[in-house]
């Protein structure tokens, strides 16, 4: 008798788990909160600096990454502030 099988992968139950999940309220919420994180995190690459550490230890990774981190947001500041008025020369 020939017939036909469909293999079902292993681990097919948490597949199925993580689909339903991700169809939930809380999962949608949580996604665009990573979205705004991941593309504050993608802005640093272009900044100098973060691709190698020159502070050593953890104090000296932690402290560089809040000075790159606050460098991010000054710029992001300074792209929100109107700039100042410059008077005009006669």
């Amino acid at each position: 008798m020939d017939f036909r099988s469909v293999t079902r992968e292993e681990n097919e139950d948490v597949r199925q788990v993580a689909r339903e999940i991700a169809k939930t309220e809380q999962y949608v919420s949580s996604m665009r909160l990573r979205k705004k994180v991941e593309m504050l995190l993608a802005c640093l690459k272009p900044i100098p600096g973060p691709g190698r550490l020159r502070l050593h230890g953890p104090y000296g990774a932690n402290d560089e990454f809040l000075l790159v981190a606050t460098a991010q947001n000054i710029r992001k500041l300074a792209e929100v502030l109107p700039a100042p008025h410059q008077p005009r020369k006669a």
